[in-house]
């Protein structure tokens, strides 16, 4: 039988280019805010979806609990500040676990990490033994987390030993040393944040003080404008330096979005929310989370070391390669990792109003490592962002209040939490294969 010979087809001269168009972000390539959406509806077609899950996840979760929890509560101003109070700690330690899922390792030991800062800073203000200021107890307590963070990451970045081995032995570790702090004051392993003093109360007030009304909206109109004016200057110089920026357009829209998420979560805390008398305004923690949000934000997405970050969870030998000192930089990733966890523990002993040694470190990990990934960082390294975490954990702590107002008990909180983290997994290998055998790999 003769053989055929099949004539190889000429090469796509634009093939180049549209692997470009779907490597680089799309504010980089677009110059209208036109383009910047079709570039973008390209990528999430390419497999790179973004926040696209997380934000139809809590579409969802909205939806269905508001339409069957009691009364239809789900969406009122009390409910939805308690949602924001109860998510916060599961937002503040997802940002935490997203710095070493950045690089593609893990840490276990958030949960007891946390509960170790928590501790110390209600131990410092106790009136009957220490007495320390409120913000040296602060001080005290983040800096033991880091210090924690530090040792940790040197035994895996000098001693190349596993991150997955080192912080679960850190997790049994520092469950242990919680258990003992807790017995080093005279309260039977029970102290309390709830006093007359105002070291005790400040830090009591992290969760449950709430801003002055008045002073909400105030605030909220500065930081909108603040954050608005400095985003429209920067892309405005940049444009005039003749350097990529996005277009004006999507510069406007998200000025726009800010000044509508603050108005409503403003609108919505001023809300009389007691029965009797009045409990209104901003709660505290808010601007406390979005402080870590923000900050962590610009260091990771507008510093050379955010960068390094980045190219050492997508490619480490090529980093090494490109003179990254890599263990300098995962080394300090665990550190950001503990100290951030240390803020979350504050935060939850405020909310509990003191510690115990009922606190369920191996819960709180669990939640901040699925938080992080439902939100869309990935567990392989290189992608993600501090958002994620902060989508990821309100996302738990949706599910986690739709739940108790439904009066299920905590086993079918455990089952729909796998259930959402085990569909963000796939979400996130479906669309990593994607970008590799789909529309980029065939150009």
């Amino acid at each position: 039988m003769a053989r055929v010979e099949v004539p190889e087809l000429p090469p796509d001269p634009t093939a180049a280019t549209k692997v470009a168009e779907l490597e680089v972000p799309p504010e980089i390539v677009a110059q209208t805010l036109g383009e910047y959406l079709r570039a973008w509806a390209a990528r999430v077609r390419a497999g790179d979806s973004g926040v696209l899950p997380v934000i139809a996840g809590l579409a969802v979760i909205t939806v269905v609990f508001q339409a069957i929890s009691p009364h239809h509560v789900f969406l009122s101003a009390l409910n939805l500040v308690n949602l924001l109070q109860q998510s916060a700690v599961f937002m503040v330690l997802a940002m935490a676990e997203g710095f070493v899922l950045l690089l593609g390792e893990i840490d276990l030991s958030v949960g007891y990490v946390a509960a170790v800062g928590g501790v110390i800073g209600v131990q410092l203000v106790q009136p009957a033994t220490t007495r320390w200021p409120w913000w040296a107890a602060v001080v005290a307590a983040l800096l033991a987390c880091a210090l924690i963070g530090a040792a940790q990451g040197t035994l895996i970045t000098r001693l190349k030993l596993p991150s997955f081995v080192v912080t679960l032995a850190g997790f049994l570790i520092f469950n242990g040393v919680v258990l003992i702090l807790l017995l080093l004051g005279p309260f039977s392993g029970y102290p309390s944040l709830l006093g007359d003093d105002t070291n005790r109360q400040v830090l009591y007030h992290l969760m449950w003080g709430t801003i002055d009304p008045l002073a909400g909206w105030i605030g909220m109109i500065v930081i909108v404008a603040g954050l608005g004016l400095a985003l429209w200057l920067r892309d405005t110089r940049r444009r005039r330096s003749g350097l990529v920026a996005p277009p004006l357009g999507l510069t406007l829209l998200k000025i726009v979005l800010m000044a509508i998420v603050g108005l409503t979560v403003v609108a919505i805390c001023n809300i009389n929310r007691a029965n009797i008398g009045t409990v209104a305004g901003v709660p505290w923690v808010i601007p406390i989370v979005l402080a870590v949000l923000g900050a962590w934000t610009v260091l990771l997405q507008r510093t050379s070391f955010g960068r390094y970050v980045y190219a050492i969870g997508g490619n480490p030998e090529a980093a090494r390669r490109a003179g990254i000192k890599l263990a300098s930089i995962r080394t300090w990733a665990f550190v950001i990792c503990s100290f951030t966890a240390g803020i979350g523990g504050l935060l939850y002993a405020s909310y509990l109003g003191g510690m115990s040694n009922n606190v369920n470190g191996g819960q709180l990990v669990l939640y901040a490592v699925a938080a992080a990934v439902i939100g869309g960082t990935s567990l392989f390294g290189g992608r993600g962002k501090v958002m994620h975490g902060a989508l990821g954990g309100l996302v738990i702590g949706g599910i986690y209040n739709g739940m108790y107002l439904l009066g299920l008990d905590v086993q079918w909180q455990f089952i729909v939490t796998g259930l959402v983290l085990l569909s963000a997994v796939t979400i996130d290998a479906l669309s990593r294969r994607g970008a590799t055998t789909g529309s980029v790999a065939h150009v």
